[in-house]
């Protein structure tokens, strides 16, 4: 949904914008094209992306590497007080899924590792290493949405006694004994998924990332997020409808909710047939636009 997410920017060419996902950096290159005296800020925190980054020689452009949770700090650190328009795109990125040393994926066999940034210590061998069989469960049933994360606690917690999980192959063996019949693809793509959101701390990172948001654009800035999963699709939809994370919005006296943003769509953009057809993991994305009011 590149050409939606441009749209949804609103891009002025004398504008200030910042790409939080640079990626293998398409995104960015496109807002770059509608820029003229404006500039781009584009935060990554993986190696690959950085070298990627290294490619792209504009003075409109700079590249930060770092989570987007600092957004804040770092854009005081760049002297940027405020900006038109803020880009998301919440998946794993293309490049990082098919590299296989990475082990984002159980189509590879690799070691367990997972981590968008290289520098951080805590990797997905350690998870499954070393986390008790009570927070196996909570990170599967909370980030994977397992219906069975229970036992397939129970069930790593015990296999490992036997000999190490160390590699994506090792823990496929031991998952598909719990998955449900003809299901086993979607059940795999839920444990790493739910390893990898507690290996890089992905849920805290966007919440602390939105909570900054309000204070960072610019009275008609545009807040544009594409997510993947409703873990991150319902802290998005509630900072853009309600303007904050959790419980019920504040309203005025005449029961109008109080909120810095307005959301551009009632409901979120989806893919359309035909990217779906040539993208499979676009089948769950969702589109949400706001401007800040």
């Amino acid at each position: 949904m590149t050409t939606e997410c441009l749209e949804g920017l609103d891009i002025k060419s004398d504008g200030v914008y910042v790409d939080l996902t640079f990626g293998g950096g398409g995104h960015s290159r496109l807002i770059l094209s509608q820029l003229e005296s404006g500039r781009l800020l584009a935060f990554d925190q993986d190696d690959d992306a950085e070298e990627i980054a290294h490619e792209i020689q504009s003075p409109n452009f700079t590249f930060i590497k770092s989570n987007f949770r600092y957004i804040d700090r770092y854009l005081k650190l760049y002297q940027v007080s405020k900006v038109d328009g803020i880009l998301a795109d919440l998946g794993v990125s293309s490049h990082q899924i098919d590299e296989a040393e990475r082990g984002f994926s159980f189509r590879f066999d690799a070691d367990l590792d997972m981590r968008m940034s290289q520098n951080q210590s805590k990797t997905a061998k350690i998870v499954i290493q070393n986390y008790s069989e009570r927070e196996l469960h909570r990170i599967f049933g909370l980030y994977g949405e397992i219906k069975n994360a229970k036992t397939l606690g129970k069930g790593i917690a015990s296999a490992r006694i036997n000999q190490p999980i160390e590699t994506t192959s090792d823990l496929r063996k031991v998952c598909e004994k719990f998955a449900p019949k003809h299901r086993e693809y979607k059940y795999l793509a839920q444990v790493f998924q739910a390893l990898r959101i507690e290996v890089n701390d992905e849920i805290k990172a966007l919440e602390e990332m939105l909570k900054a948001t309000s204070e960072i654009l610019k009275i008609g800035g545009r807040l544009v997020i594409l997510s993947y999963h409703s873990l991150e699709d319902r802290p998005v939809k509630n900072i853009m409808t309600k303007g904050k994370l959790f419980g019920e919005p504040e309203k005025d006296i005449y029961g109008n909710v109080i909120s810095p943003f307005k959301p551009i769509h009632r409901k979120p953009i989806l893919a359309s047939s035909e990217e779906m057809t040539k993208n499979t993991r676009a089948t769950s994305a969702k589109l949400r636009i706001a401007e800040r009011i």
